[in-house]
């Protein structure tokens, strides 16, 4: 049986998504809207022609849900981290010659205290591990990546800001983290807390992802730059994929064209 109602696949989860199914919305065009998590649910509106779906979709999934709900045009507004799905559904589209495009945050510039990491393992067992060695630090990585941290609390003082879930909690725990060394707090995050935060816990390194601004990077390079403290950037993976683009309204303009013919 095939739904009537939708026609774009929005992947979502993110803030950007929320603005993209917004604006749909308002051109009267049908969106399902997939999250991980049952609380990403509560960053859309409640209106007939938006569904939101909970729940990862397996690569074997994807075929059956694009029939199930009539999807003719997919728009990926998913985490610039999450490349897995990225690469799941790029090549989905491709084989099955539906319409695909990605938004990508746009990067944020270097700050005056920054320093770029080619990836998490690097950070945690390579040469960058010398900036965290004997040093107080907030990681303000995820959850999920809290684990590569785990052999670290020997050699340095390490505290997690999480999201305010139990599964992210749990998370934390599992990797080490002490009830005194966590703090779940829902972004964004304001500069004047940030500033307070990372004065009480006397922070001289942050590590983070470039996540961009709606990830609260430039947030987090300003206070860097005004206490001092060392920001430490995990650079994105390279996603090679269909056509991105890094302003949304091609977004729009994509889905009118290819839902027109």
């Amino acid at each position: 049986m095939v739904d009537n109602l939708p026609s774009v696949w929005l992947i979502g989860g993110t803030v950007d998504s929320r603005t993209i199914a917004e604006e749909l919305i308002t051109q009267s065009i049908g969106c399902l809207v997939t999250v991980t998590t049952p609380e990403a649910r509560h960053l859309y509106p409640i209106h007939p022609s938006l569904r939101v779906h909970v729940g990862a979709l397996s690569p074997e999934e994807i075929p059956a849900f694009l029939e199930r709900h009539g999807i003719t045009v997919i728009v990926d507004a998913s985490h610039p981290f999450a490349t897995q799905i990225t690469a799941t559904v790029t090549a989905i589209a491709k084989e099955r010659h539906i319409p695909y495009i990605r938004f990508e945050r746009p990067p944020l510039a270097l700050g005056e205290n920054t320093l770029e990491v080619p990836d998490v393992d690097s950070l945690t067992t390579g040469s960058y591990q010398t900036y965290l060695v004997g040093k107080r630090v907030l990681l303000t990585v995820g959850a999920r990546w809290l684990g590569h941290f785990s052999t670290l609390h020997s050699q340095a003082l390490l505290f997690a800001r999480t999201l305010p879930y139990p599964q992210a909690l749990a998370q934390a725990i599992a990797a080490g983290f002490t009830s005194d060394r966590i703090i779940a707090l829902r972004p964004p995050v304001a500069e004047s807390l940030e500033i307070a935060l990372w004065q009480q816990w006397q922070i001289q390194v942050v590590v983070t992802k470039a996540s961009g601004a709606q990830g609260g990077e430039d947030v987090k390079k300003r206070v860097a730059q005004a206490l001092g403290v060392t920001l430490i950037r995990i650079a994105r993976p390279e996603n090679k994929v269909g056509q991105t683009v890094n302003d949304l309204a091609p977004i729009y303009q994509f889905c009118q064209s290819h839902l027109r013919t």
